[in-house]
């Protein structure tokens, strides 16, 4: 798998300049650039790189990070208090386009660790969920966290304690409280899962670029 980034460090090269603007379907679907909400944020999208636990990339080299415009305000305010302990968001994956989810699935069919894809969309696919994680803002380094993106054992359980430490319980939690102090809600079964506004109600599938 994955393996623990405690010792990985961030460049913030994605966050260098303005973002264009998103595509007209992007822009139909209210979904906007992360990065047009949090200027700061790191955008590290795994799904567009090999280092995934498929192993390939599923997303096109230039993919973005689009979110649902419903999650604006929530992930402004978690980058808010954040900032304010020296900290900025890491951002590894955002919209996911239905085909990538299914292909997912069929690289684990486990509901479990990877939703299975219905014929409406919710979550990533709604544009209404995020996976993020922690950078100290003046380093670069990635908060000891326990495990790395999609571990799939049971210390990647949001509140889990056998395997992860005092240290690392605690740096989940400076995060969960960032992203509830938005609004935005923890899933218990992955500590970087994050859910906007609505993200459990379904919606017609999408069918928007990443780029």
């Amino acid at each position: 798998m994955l393996g623990v980034m405690c010792a990985a460090m961030i460049t913030d090269a994605s966050a260098a300049a303005d973002p264009p603007p998103v595509s007209p379907q992007a822009r139909a679907a209210g979904l906007v650039d992360v990065r047009t909400v949090v200027p700061d944020a790191t955008v590290d999208l795994r799904y567009a790189t090999a280092d995934n636990f498929v192993g390939t990339a599923l997303y096109p080299a230039d993919a973005r990070c689009l979110v649902h415009e419903s999650m604006a305000d929530g992930l402004a305010t978690a980058a808010n208090v954040l900032r304010a302990q020296g900290k900025r968001l890491v951002f590894w994956d955002c919209y996911r386009p239905h085909d990538v989810q299914v292909r997912m699935f069929q690289e684990v069919p486990n509901p479990n660790w990877v939703a299975r894809p219905s014929e409406y969309a919710r979550s990533h696919e709604a544009g209404r969920s995020v996976d993020v994680t922690v950078v100290d803002g003046h380093y670069g380094w990635l908060l000891d966290m326990g495990t790395g993106f999609d571990d799939f054992s049971p210390k990647s359980l949001a509140y889990a304690t056998d395997g992860v430490t005092a240290e690392q319980q605690a740096n989940r939690a400076l995060l969960r409280e960032a992203m509830q102090a938005g609004g935005l809600t923890p899933y218990a079964g992955e500590w970087w899962h994050f859910d906007g506004p609505g993200a459990k109600d379904p919606r017609p599938i999408l069918d928007v670029p990443v780029n």
